[in-house]
């Protein structure tokens, strides 16, 4: 069978046959070439200049390596091979959809990638790769494996607790930026991978309990890499200005959706950079990022009924302006962040006994992963300028219900107390 090696940094030599090699000379999964894994953090992180296209090889990897194991222990022997190969595919392809620059855009609040990789694998380059399997409905299956919505016990390898994603990502971005956060014990992980039975009959991915610790370690790794990388304030800064520069120009029909969700970075950066009235991208461009007015984590900020602030970018861009308005700024000088992540560090998969008995994982860690995730956000003020800010106007915004938010905006009422 015709192959290739492809040598990597992290996981040093990755084999690619078949199908994934079509793949791999596609238009679509090539854009990923040009598509930064994390974003505005090569602001803070030099070397965080790395792509979705070698993760999405890293994924590739840990799939062969994860099915390889399973088949070895013989967990496999009753699954039909297309089951194998259709994941590993997934792993490859499990980023296809992706926007420029990270998640930002899923933020701002454009379809998520996952939503987008069906469109993306119905581009003729990808059908005819995929269609060289043979294998009936290939494009769909997959789309159903991205989407977290397979019923094949193997879909926990690419959407759930223990994805294969989560593995090569904390890995290589903590390599990348020269941090010692995302340690992963990625061999034993592998290794204490196993199928279970659960009730209904159904079986899914779960742990072995010897993999317990290593599974412990892949919660702490993102938890720490959440606090100390993806959410840096500087590349939160830079993310709420991009955030806003997007959702300005869409609104004004300067920029198109569908377009943002095909192109590359320096594509969209250049796009934004031409259109007139944009002052945010040349301040990105040189990094000028906005400063810091407030800074609360959320542990010391009661948690509101609804968390407006994270979920409904509508809101909280007229929110932003009516805040400058306050504080006698530009619209646009004035932007709220609390990133939302709920799923961060939850764990949600079976874990087998040394008795053979079947348990919920989470029961064990989820207490832990609650207080992980809370204690990792926090809800930042960023400004074009300095500006004195009480911190317990924000905190006093921040619990306030989105109804309350939205009376005060229609009746003129001020925001800051």
């Amino acid at each position: 069978m015709e192959f290739e090696v492809v040598r990597d940094p992290l996981w040093n030599n990755i084999r690619l046959d078949g199908a994934a090699l079509d793949v791999l000379d596609s238009e679509p999964f090539q854009r990923l070439r040009y598509v930064r894994q994390l974003g505005h953090a090569f602001l803070v992180y030099p070397g965080a200049t790395h792509t979705r296209f070698e993760h999405a090889l890293g994924a590739y990897h840990l799939a062969g390596r994860a099915l390889g194991l399973l088949a070895e222990r013989g967990e496999l022997a009753d699954l039909p091979a297309e089951e194998a190969t259709l994941v590993r595919l997934a792993a490859l392809l499990h980023d296809i959809g992706h926007y420029p620059f990270s998640h930002a855009l899923e933020e701002a609040g454009l379809l998520s990638h996952e939503v987008l990789a069906a469109e993306h694998l119905a581009h003729p380059e990808l059908c005819r790769a995929l269609d060289r399997l043979g294998v009936p409905r290939t494009a769909e299956r997959i789309a159903q494996l991205i989407r977290g919505q397979s019923q094949s016990p193997l879909s926990g390898l690419i959407s759930g607790s223990l994805d294969l994603d989560k593995i090569d990502y904390l890995t290589r971005d903590a390599r990348m930026c020269g941090v010692p956060y995302g340690t992963v014990d990625v061999d034993r992980l592998l290794h204490s991978i196993t199928l279970v039975t659960v009730a209904g009959g159904r079986r899914r991915v779960g742990v072995h309990e010897k993999g317990a610790s290593a599974l412990e370690s892949l919660t702490f790794a993102k938890y720490q890499m959440y606090r100390n990388v993806y959410w840096h304030h500087a590349v939160r800064s830079a993310t709420a200005m991009f955030k806003r520069l997007v959702r300005t120009a869409i609104a004004r029909g300067q920029l198109d959706a569908a377009w943002i969700s095909r192109t590359t970075d320096e594509a969209l950066m250049e796009r934004l950079r031409h259109l007139p009235d944009t002052p945010l991208a040349a301040r990105l461009r040189r990094r000028r990022l906005y400063k810091r007015l407030a800074d609360l984590p959320a542990t010391e900020v009661p948690a509101p009924g609804d968390e407006w602030i994270a979920g409904d970018p509508d809101l909280v861009a007229n929110v932003e302006d009516r805040l400058a308005e306050e504080l006698h700024l530009e619209p646009g000088a004035i932007l709220l962040d609390f990133p939302a992540k709920p799923e961060m560090v939850a764990i949600d998969l079976p874990l087998m006994t040394r008795r053979g008995d079947i348990e919920p994982a989470q029961l064990a860690l989820e207490p832990v992963a609650d207080a992980l995730h809370r204690n990792a956000r926090r809800r930042r003020v960023f400004g074009a300028e300095a500006r004195d800010l009480d911190p317990r106007t924000v905190v006093a915004l921040a619990e306030r219900s989105a109804a309350e938010v939205r009376e005060a905006l229609e009746t003129g009422r001020p925001l800051l107390r």
